[in-house]
């Protein structure tokens, strides 16, 4: 099994390589303009900035959660003015123990290219390891990439939810247990999840220094969600950490789930879809 990972001393080493591309995806959700603010000050050496409303989603439409997909030939366009080619091996990090840098490694997979990582432990790797950063603008080429075979089948959209249960998926929300049970929701104006679905925050697939835990342990928590007839489907918020679950999950050996990048922040968009708080069930309208 290739690892999705690859930590900061390996990176290192492939930094002069035209071949290899690093992207830094930091982000905060409540600030939009504050990961490129930091990409500004200090960042790794050539890395390039992917912002995730702007280059990671598409502007949201009344029905749909707060991080849509763009399409493909969006999203391509993208790739190729951050100078990623179909030949290049792209790292995407974060400062985020990888839940925003998962969501570019994932969408790039999604269109057909699979050389991709993620950077372990993130930018705080990085330091830890003393590596040097720049502030400095890098210069690059915009490139030409051809998409491969999308990988539709990665996606589950909202209708197909409901179905999807029935026929045996298992919906794990990665999302904090305390916005999971509706305890608090300091970003989607209703609390709760989708009646269904059982929770694995995503950061439970990390240990106390934000890097991705033991393949073999995550294999034994995380194999049984994969075990049903449809397998597991993953969400979240708004599609970002979802992503990271399936990276976690990719990281065990258990292959590659799907994905409903609608989410919480889209199911609540129609106020007849039920929805759970602590084991009780209501419609999002109540």
């Amino acid at each position: 099994m290739t690892s999705p990972l690859i930590d900061a001393q390996t990176l290192s080493a492939r930094l002069e390589d035209p071949q290899w591309v690093v992207v830094d995806c930091r982000f905060r959700l409540t600030q939009p303009d504050a990961g490129l603010e930091m990409y500004k000050q200090a960042h790794i050496p050539g890395a390039r900035y992917a912002h995730l409303d702007q280059d990671l989603a598409a502007s949201p439409r009344p029905e749909e959660g707060r991080h849509p997909l763009p399409s493909p030939e969006a999203f391509k366009a993208t790739i190729e003015e951050l100078g990623i080619s179909n030949s290049s091996n792209v790292v995407a990090y974060d400062d985020a123990s990888g839940a925003i840098a998962a969501r570019f490694w994932w969408m790039l997979r999604w269109v057909g290219h699979d050389a991709v990582f993620v950077l372990d432990r993130g930018i705080q790797g990085w330091g830890k390891a003393s590596l040097p950063l720049e502030s400095t603008d890098p210069t690059w080429e915009s490139a030409q990439f051809s998409l491969g075979q999308v990988r539709e089948d990665w996606i589950v959209k909202t209708r197909d939810i409901p179905g999807e249960l029935a026929q045996g998926a298992t919906l794990v929300d990665a999302r904090s247990p305390e916005r999971y049970a509706g305890q608090e929701e300091p970003i989607d104006p209703i609390a709760g999840h989708i009646p269904g679905a059982v929770n694995y925050p995503f950061s439970l697939a990390l240990d106390s220094a934000g890097a991705m835990r033991d393949s073999g342990e995550l294999r034994r928590e995380l194999e049984p969600f994969t075990q049903g007839p449809r397998g597991l489907i993953a969400t979240c918020g708004s599609g970002v950490t979802a992503c990271h679950l399936l990276l976690a999950v990719k990281a065990a050996g258990l292959g590659d789930g799907r994905a409903y990048i609608g989410s919480w922040s889209e199911w609540i968009r129609d106020p007849g879809r039920e929805i759970e708080t602590e084991g009780t069930t209501s419609d999002s309208g109540s």
